[in-house]
């Protein structure tokens, strides 16, 4: 037993060891290490273990004893608190920590323990502690502060210290309070018991859990306490004696008074920690509205009354619309009837509310319910002084009110199957929200009702009701949302078709047939109305009663008008025909028409009057509001969508140019060529027909018509998107050279540039407090001096860019030492520029000057013309003198200044030449250098005797340099002669000390000695982009920036699940399948940042990995390296806290001083001041959902988040914690809580917040339930939301503060709400894809937000770093929307949902936020498909609806055609070739296109080929590409963009933009039509390997290869049986765009393959391929790994009945190929008979047979069952072979037959397969599918061959690899990259 227990101690010491390492160098805190950094969670929640464990550890070598004791108390806590050890890891936990005391006591070297005297011990030792450590003195120190409000400098560095000590402090005190109880009462346990009443009176409070202000306890540390505002703010919510008396009893938490939140708490039982986390949100929202107004000065500041109704009303701005909306009086009469004390009251009464809300908190109405009602028990509190605590204690808020609520929604959402049930089935949160749109919400009672309707849980099969909308699944809601515009193209179209047919002329006849536009408004819009019943089904039984009135008196009305108005217009006919007629009908009807279209016209045009709406909302007319009412529905949402009258013409004015353009080419290049050929058409005689035709045969060749008309209507319904894009991309083109972008675009005109960027940067960015900073002028010139302070107050900012330059490693140390700029504070009279602006200068100058043979002024003048030379010069000059004077005294210093004063009047006389020899001018310079070498080194007595001697060395050529008069004037001055002789003449020098010398010295031998151009520094392509952006935005307009103190306070807010947080050495360093590890593919796609990172950390160039990884510190910093470069969370959090370093310089820079003021901006990170204010104005809080199950499953993502935590102090991380247990009935229970945690002074997480939540918060989608759980924790007036994959930058986070006062500015009728934010995408340089993605975004979210946001106003979110108004979109649902599949695209719900609520959404361009983009080309679909499914689903959505119905006319387009309509028209782009095709066909099989050109000659293909034209240009992305052209000559110019364009065409850009066509058309109709949207993990890796060709299958199958398929073989059917006239070259200018979409569809996914075309790849492929194509799939088997799985995983998606007879309609277009093919067999001749078709069947059934013999394979069978399959078989094959013989030498049937009878019989059979898919269940009980599943391989098999077939040819060829490379990553080629060696793995090489 002996040695297992010692191999058991072994054991434990090696984990604990191991566990250290572990942990080691993982940032600057301190990290729990052993066993107390393995403490189970379930131990933490309630006890201080982990506290008491680090104590032990702490003082383990100081008093071994004493931790001894410390671990034996942890121990009896863990075993009080959990005996059984049932908890996660318990036992672990227990049984480790009694190894290592048990390593304590054997340490006494068997000495006896005394237990009874431990607590003496521990009483001696902390007495001890407190001396060593001067506690007392800490504390006093501390008091005294905080009474005077005064800050010591370096009063930060004392943070950690004094917070590591009180800790341990507070671990001995905890550990003696348990043990005295058995102490000697008059003895030890007596003084204990005085300590710890003395403790109690006095405070500790730097380890009193807190989140940004230390409410509970006082911290010396941190400052903000101090600031008056915050004083004052925690001053206005104090308990005043006025209030009712909180009971005697009623605990105060912390060392804080009384507020209104403990009366709030205990009166309505919220959570301690929601009214904790709500009590610090309103005192900052009050401290910061007070700042804005002004700091207060006073000794008791308080804040103002204008501050608190700013923060009253804004909060509870909704709730008064609300109660508006619904007519019933709110809790107040009015806002002036209300003390200051109410209005508190109120304001933190609605947050505790919303904060406690959980789920919720998506449904803002219901909240204003519910605070409609606590806020009138509130105030009846308030009015009688009387205080009736609830019931059910802390958490019955929670119990009563919210629990009931979510258990209802949790229940319907439980209805949606995963998903899966149609939205109709059950209610979502807008069902929800909406039933308080009604004031029958009252109904619901309060308290709350359980047995009312709105909690009614849904039963089996039975549905509670949906409230005001339904979302059915049907295509028909793009006519119903959107009636208006297809009304409009309709009504156009016909106008146009009249005047065409009419060749026109316009007389009385044609207008009185123009005027049948009159029925086809009123029918369309009965249409409407329709449809406005059918799609409410669903929600009869529920919606409002008003609302189902308004249906039915809209349907019988337009019902009856159409009715009229048809008969009208048939009377008109009538007495159109009737020659002796009196007009009568036709004056009614003109009388009818114009009376409506005048009314609706005037009503329109009134209503874009702001005076006009604000009437009509407070008519009370019952007339006017009824009609009123019948035209628009009054939702709560969606009211007064108007805008300034100028904004309204601007738009019109937009729309009326693209309108006029589309109708102009509409009537001449697509309607009017073809009146003639329809003409002919129809006038032609009865045609013959090839085929049995059975519709158009006896009707004017209907068909035909059809055929012809219908491509040509196909591309008039969408190419009025492609007029929006030229437009809009020539509109945008226009307001951003308006506004200034492009300006900088290269590093050439920075540099021209940059003597005007001070004083930009001081206008633009510098706040009034910091222009008031005191300089050094010694100047007399006022300009100069202007100068030289805009240099001073640019400097430190412009240097801390190129320090975060540096620390990014996108610079070297030398391009940062020549990047910087002085401080310009110093007494030189001149601006110093950054030195790389002067590099090289002085040397060409002192070339001009030793080579001219001009005068001074000549030389000057050459000088001049480089200004920066000249700015050299001048530097040069006064520099030297400045620094010779400083280094010499006496004799020497005379004779310096001596020179410099005959140089000086010298230049002032023109006389410069005649004074210097300027040929010595070199020599001098050269001494100079060397002595300025020697000082910029540390003072040793060798070189300081050095520098004498060279100080004497350039006395002596600086003679040599002088005129000869001057020279013997000199020579002759008895004083410096006699010193010379004397040998004292520069004998000793006075070394640099001053700092402003030592900078000058540095700059001189740097100015002299570099020699590198300009035009190479810096280097990097990034660090120049960043540079020319931030230096372009300099010039463009932006509001002034407030000083730090007054801006806008804000949040950021980043949602995480599970995706990569850090990558971890083994990934790094693991390698793919083509030996490629990610640190070998960044060091060769970054090599000069990987030198930087080397010189970074102190290593040589030839550093290789292992050395790295043997260093804890470089190995680390390396994980961080490639983390930085990657799509990971370290990069995100790294960016976003850049915020919090450019408020802290820029707080500090402005002075903000609580006693003492600091002179430089040297350590501004330190300032606890800087700190604070930043503090108070930035929080950053991290949603990882999943971080608490993390870290008990001990995830490295938890450990990399932790770490992250601990390397940045103001790092919020909020998570959902599970809490396991047994409910009552013995069942399994989960508790769930959402926690805020940071990290403490350890380095581990400590709780801030606890907030429990009435269950699991994931009802809806993922995201935006992750951040509606965490949105509680954010702080500020705005918060800009930022994704995983997102990055920001130092220069960007300087103009923060002037991007949120675009909140304040004037951007039409209404305050922003929504600030868009120009995006750039980084992951632009990976490969040619990932370029072509980068671009296409960047149009996007530059371009093409610009003209979105103005003049459109119609710009959404789209789920970029859009900065939200906090309040506002918190008061109102959030900022996303959750429920589940409708809203997966949540992010864009934002934008809509603030429209709707009349918020006002803009785009600025000056700042910038970084975002990483899909690189390869399987993400890039995968992401295509997500955003179009999305689309998808809005299509069906209520907010759709509403905007598509409530916007005007014009903004409706303008939404329309930049949300859905976008996919809309993407889909008419393919289905334009489907169009095409099955029309020609058609044509074709009937033998009527070969009639018609027979009969008379059709010349309707100049219609045809403009409408194919247009679609091609669509197809192939070029009208995509405008916008992105546009931007590329805007911000490139136009030769880069040209070079762009073409570069792209060569990489073959098209082939990928069509091939995206098909994603995107794909995922968008079959969301629509069967659902199955859904969240696709994209990945975000670095993509440079190589995907298998199945698992391109797999993913492009059904969505790309069938359908290019089913075009391939329209075109070859084409080919065969059609008619062209112009012959071979008419036909393929025809259809070049359909052979180009086949080509693309098929080859795409294979060309953008990285290795796709390498032999050895390519057989390795096929392998896969087939292995994965026989393989059986069965039960857990992924579709990955077998065909039956995948191909059973296709048909998913096909779940209701609708979907199946809609598939079923679609899958019959197949039986169309074998129908013509049959009839134009040289078998059958010119027989049309019905029969022919009949017997193909036959045949098709025969084939079938034959292929079952030669597949039948019995599963078991004796040998001679074998031998007679194979004798069938065999029979069967000669007499297959023998009968195709006999007809073909007997009949007719040619070989040519046999073919086309196998493209005949290949569609239907595919036809008959997606029947039999379609219907599953029914070929499954007719034992068919085992059949039709092997059929279904064999097509699978066929079109693999198809597409394998190329690819294995070209893969013979190597150049085509090579040229495949090259075109896939040309960009990386750019930058030096050989991806081919990469590709190929070859390292070997590479290190050689």
């Amino acid at each position: 037993m002996a040695r297992v227990y010692n191999n058991w101690e072994r054991l434990v010491r090696a984990t604990l060891q191991r566990e250290q390492l572990r942990t080691a160098g993982q940032g600057h805190a301190r990290t729990p290490s052993g066993i107390a950094g393995a403490i189970p969670p379930s131990l933490t929640r309630t006890t201080n273990i982990d506290r008491i464990l680090q104590a032990a550890d702490e003082i383990q070598a100081e008093d071994p004893n004493v931790a001894r004791i410390l671990c034996e108390q942890a121990y009896s806590l863990s075993q009080n608190l959990d005996p059984n050890s049932d908890g996660r890891g318990v036992l672990q936990f227990k049984t480790g920590l009694m190894s290592v005391i048990k390593q304590k006591l054997a340490k006494k070297d068997g000495a006896q323990i005394d237990r009874n005297r431990d607590i003496e011990h521990l009483w001696e030792f902390y007495q001890r502690y407190r001396r060593r450590n001067r506690v007392d003195d800490l504390q006093r120190e501390e008091q005294r502060l905080r009474e005077s409000r005064t800050f010591s400098a370096n009063f930060g560095g004392m943070y950690s210290d004094m917070r590591r000590i009180f800790s341990t402090l507070r671990a001995l005190i905890e550990v003696m309070e348990v043990l005295a109880k058995d102490a000697d009462p008059s003895g030890v346990g007596r003084l204990i018991q005085e300590e710890l009443r003395r403790i109690k009176k006095s405070d500790m409070g730097e380890l009193t859990p807190y989140n940004i202000v230390p409410l509970e306890a006082p911290v010396i540390t941190n400052a903000i306490g101090v600031f008056p505002e915050v004083r004052g703010a925690i001053s206005a919510i104090k308990y005043a004696e006025h209030f009712p008396r909180l009971p005697a009893d009623f605990e105060i938490s912390g060392q804080r008074d009384a507020d209104i939140f403990d009366l709030l708490e205990y009166v309505f039982g919220f959570q301690n920690d929601n009214v904790r986390n709500q009590r610090e949100n309103v005192v900052l929202q009050l401290a910061n509205a007070q700042s804005r107004l002004g700091i207060p000065i006073e000794a008791n500041p308080k804040i103002d009354e204008k501050a608190i109704n700013d923060v009253f009303l804004k909060v509870l701005d909704n709730y008064i619309k609300w109660c508006k909306y619904l007519r019933i009086r709110r809790v107040w009469n009015s806002l002036e009837a209300i003390t200051r004390d109410r209005k508190l009251f109120f304001v933190s009464l609605y947050y505790l509310i919303w904060g406690e809300a959980a789920n919720v908190r998506f449904l803002p109405e219901c909240i204003c319910y519910i605070f409609h009602n606590m806020a009138k028990e509130m105030d009846a509190i308030l009015d009688h002084g009387e205080i009736n605590r609830t019931e059910s204690g802390s958490v019955s808020f929670l119990e009563q009110i919210i629990c009931p609520i979510y258990e209802t929604m949790a229940a319907e959402a439980a209805r949606n199957d995963n998903g899966k049930a149609a939205h109709s089935e059950w209610r979502n949160y807008d069902d929800f929200n909406e039933y308080f749109w009604s004031p029958t919400c009252f109904d619901l009672g309060w308290p709350l009702k359980r047995d009312s309707s709105f909690l009614l849980k849904p039963k089996k099969r039975k549905r509670t009701g949906k409230s005001t909308f339904v979302e059915h699944r049907t295509f028909l809601h793009l006519y119903r949302s959107f009636h208006r515009l297809w009304i409009f193209l309709v009504i156009m179209f016909q106008l146009l078709a009249i005047i065409a047919f009419r060749h026109g002329d316009i007389d009385l006849d044609t207008f009185k047939i123009v005027l049948s536009i009159g029925p086809t408004y009123t029918i369309m819009t009965f249409t409407e109305n329709c449809l406005d019943v059918l799609l409410m089904f669903g929600a009869y039984s529920t919606a409002r009663g008003m609302a189902i009135s308004r249906l039915v008196i809209r349907f019988f009305w337009s019902g009856l008008s159409s009715a009229v108005v048809i008969y009208l217009y048939l009377k008109l006919l009538e007495e159109r025909n009737d020659r002796n007629s009196n007009s009568l009908y036709f004056r009614i009807y003109i009388l009818v028409l114009g009376v409506y279209a005048a009314l609706r016209l005037s009503l329109a045009l009134l209503l874009k009057l702001r005076a006009c709406h604000a009437l009509s909302e407070m008519s009370d007319q019952s007339f006017f509001q009824f009609f009123k009412w019948i035209y628009q529905e009054r939702y709560y949402v969606g009211r007064g969508l108007y805008e300034k009258l100028s904004d309204y013409c601007r738009y019109v004015l937009f729309w009326v140019v693209i309108l006029a353009c589309k109708f102009v080419f509409a009537y001449f290049l697509q309607i009017r060529p073809l009146v003639s050929p329809t003409n002919i058409i129809v006038r032609l005689p009865t045609l013959k027909y090839s085929w049995h035709d059975l519709i158009s045969k006896n009707n004017n060749n209907a068909l035909a018509i059809a055929s012809l008309w219908a491509p040509v209507v196909a591309i008039y319904v969408m190419d009025i998107h492609i007029w929006y894009t030229l437009l809009s991309a020539i509109v945008g083109g226009i307001m951003g050279a308006r506004a200034r972008l492009g300006e900088i675009r290269s590093i050439e005109m920075l540099h021209k540039r940059f003597e005007s960027f001070p004083e930009a940067f001081v206008k633009n960015l510098v706040s009034s407090e910091t222009k008031r900073m005191p300089f050094n002028r010694q100047s007399p010139q006022a300009s100069q001096d202007m100068n030289k302070t805009y240099a001073a107050l640019f400097s430190p900012f412009w240097n801390e860019i190129i320090k975060s330059l540096r620390e990014e490693d996108y610079i070297s140390n030398r391009e940062m030492d020549l990047l910087c700029m002085p401080s310009n504070t110093g007494s030189l009279r001149l601006v110093q520029w950054p030195l790389f602006l002067l590099s090289s200068k002085i040397l060409l100058a002192i070339d001009l000057a030793v080579d001219c043979r001009d005068t001074q002024a000549d030389l000057w003048n050459r000088i001049c013309r480089d200004e920066y030379m000249a700015y050299a010069v001048q530097e040069c000059y006064y520099s030297t003198e400045k620094v010779l004077l400083s280094l010499v005294d006496g004799e020497g210093r005379l004779w310096v200044e001596r020179i410099f004063r005959e140089i000086n009047n010298s230049i002032l006389e023109g006389s410069l030449f005649m004074t210097l020899k300027l040929v010595k001018l070199q020599l001098v310079v050269s001494r100079f250098t060397a002595l300025a070498g020697l000082l910029i080194r540390n003072e040793t007595p060798e070189l300081a005797k050095g520098a004498a001697k060279a100080f004497f060395e350039l006395y002596v050529v600086t003679h040599d340099l002088l005129s000869e008069n001057l020279r013997e004037e000199l020579d002759t001055w008895n004083i410096v002669a006699r010193a010379r002789n004397e040998g004292r003449l520069f004998s000793r020098i006075e070394w640099p000390k001053d700092p402003e010398i030592q900078e000058q010295v540095k700059r001189l031998h740097l100015l002299l000695t570099v020699k590198d151009t300009a035009a190479n520094i810096p280097k990097n392509l990034e660090a120049r982009r960043r540079l020319q952006f931030f230096a372009n935005s300099l010039f463009m307009d932006m509001p002034p920036a407030k000083p730090v103190s007054e801006m806008i306070p804000f949040s950021v807010f980043t949602p995480y699940y599970s995706e990569t947080v850090l990558y971890s050495s083994s990934e790094l360093r693991e390698e793919n399948e083509d030996g490629i590890s990610i640190l070998f593919y960044l060091q060769k796609i970054f090599p000069d940042e990987w030198e930087n990172f080397l010189e970074r950390i102190g290593r040589g160039g030839s550093t290789g990995d292992v050395e790295l990884q043997n260093s804890s510190t470089d190995s680390l910093e390396l994980r961080f390296w490639v983390s930085y470069r990657g799509q990971t969370l370290a990069r995100t959090v790294r960016g976003m806290m850049y915020y919090r370093r450019a408020l802290m310089l820029q707080s500090f820079l402005e002075r903000r001083t609580l006693g003492v003021s600091i002179p430089t901006t040297q350590g501004f990170e330190f300032s606890p001041e800087a700190r604070a204010q930043a503090d108070l104005k930035f929080t950053y809080v991290v949603s990882c959902q999943i971080y608490g199950q993390q870290k008990q499953q001990k995830k490295p993502e938890a450990a990399d988040i932790a770490l992250l935590l601990k390397r940045n102090e103001a790092l919020r991380v909020a998570f959902i914690h599970v809490e396991e247990g047994v409910a009552a009935e013995g069942k399994d229970s989960k508790e769930f809580y959402s926690k805020l945690v940071k990290a403490d002074i350890h380095g581990k997480d400590q709780e801030v917040y606890s907030i429990k939540l009435p269950g699991d918060p994931k009802l809806g989608e993922g995201k935006p339930e992750n951040q509606n759980h965490a949105i509680i924790f954010t702080r500020g007036d705005a918060i800009q939301t930022i994704d995983m994959n997102q990055d920001n930058y130092l220069e960007e986070a300087v103009k923060m503060r002037n991007l949120l006062e675009e909140f304040r500015a004037n951007h039409g009728l209404r305050p922003p709400t929504i600030l868009g934010v120009r995006e750039h995408v980084f992951t632009g340089s990976v490969s040619s894809l990932a370029w072509f993605m980068s671009n296409q975004e960047t149009s996007f979210v530059t371009l093409g937000q610009r003209v979105l946001a103005y003049p459109l106003k119609v710009r959404m979110h789209y789920g970029h770093p859009d900065v939200f108004d906090r309040v506002f979109h918190i008061t109102r649902g959030g900022i996303s929307k959750a429920s589940r599949v409708i809203n997966i695209s949540e992010d864009i719900y934002a934008g809509f949902n603030s429209t709707l609520r009349q918020g006002n959404i803009t785009h600025h361009e000056y700042i910038q936020v970084g975002k990483g983009r899909d690189v390869g080309l399987n993400q890039i679909a995968l992401f295509e498909g997500k955003v179009a499914g999305g689309n998808g689903e809005q299509v069906l959505s209520r907010d759709i609806y509403r905007l598509g119905q409530l916007f005007d006319f014009f903004r409706m387009l303008s939404f329309f055609f930049t949300t859905v309509g976008y996919y809309v028209c993407t889909m008419m782009t393919v289905l334009t070739v489907y169009i095409f095709l099955y029309g020609r066909i058609y044509l074709a099989f009937s033998g009527l296109d070969r009639g018609i050109s027979l009969e008379a000659k059709m010349s309707g293909n100049t219609a045809l080929e403009a409408a194919l034209n247009a679609q091609f240009l669509v197809q192939i992305g070029i009208f995509t590409a405008v916008p992105m052209i546009m931007g590329f000559i805007l911000e490139m110019g136009l030769l880069q963009a040209v070079f762009s364009f073409v570069t792209m065409q060569l990489q073959l850009c098209s082939v990928f933009f069509t091939f995206s066509l098909g994603t995107r058309t794909h995922y968008f109709g079959r969301t629509i039509l069967h659902g199955g949207a859904k969240y696709r993990a994209t990945g975000r890796g670095f993509v440079v390997r190589h995907i298998k060709f199945a698992e391109n299958y797999r993913l492009y199958s059904r969505s790309h290869f069938v359908k290019a398929l089913e075009v391939a073989l329209l075109l070859i059917v084409y080919i065969a049986y059609g008619y062209t006239e112009g012959g071979t070259l008419a036909f393929v200018l025809i259809t070049v765009s359909s052979w180009f979409l086949v080509i693309s569809w098929l080859f795409a996914p294979y060309i953008f393959n990285p290795s796709g075309f390498e032999w050895q790849k390519t057989v390795e492929d096929f392998d896969d391929w087939t292995s994965w194509l026989l393989y059986k799939g069965g039960v857990g088997v992924k579709g990955d790994n077998s065909w039956e799985s995948w191909w059973d995983e296709e048909q998913v998606h096909i779940h209701t009945l609708r979907g199946r007879i809609l598939e079923t309609i679609l899958s019959l277009r197949f039986f169309i190929f074998q129908y013509g093919i049959v009839y134009k067999l040289h078998l059958t001749g010119s027989n049309t008979s019905l029969a022919l078709f009949g017997f193909s069947w036959i045949v098709l059934v025969a084939i079938v047979m034959i292929f079952r013999v030669y597949t039948f394979s019995p599963k078991r069978s004796s040998k001679f069952q074998f031998l007679f399959v194979r004798f069938i078989q065999g029979v069967t094959s000669l007499g297959l072979i023998a009968a195709i013989s006999l007809l073909v030498v007997f009949t007719d049937l040619t070989i040519a037959d046999l073919f086309a009878s196998f493209l005949a019989f290949i569609p239907t059979g595919w036809g008959i397969l997606s029947v039999a898919v379609t219907w599953k269940k029914l070929v499954r009980s007719l034992g068919l599918w085992d059949s039709v599943r092997e059929f279904a391989r064999m097509y699978d098999a066929g079109m693999g061959v198809l597409i394998f077939t190329p690819i294995a040819i070209l893969s013979w060829f190597p150049f085509v690899s090579t040229f495949q490379s090259r075109l896939l990553f040309n960009q990386a080629f750019s930058r030096g990259l050989e991806i081919s060696l990469i590709l190929a793995g070859n390292k070997a090489n590479v290190e050689v």
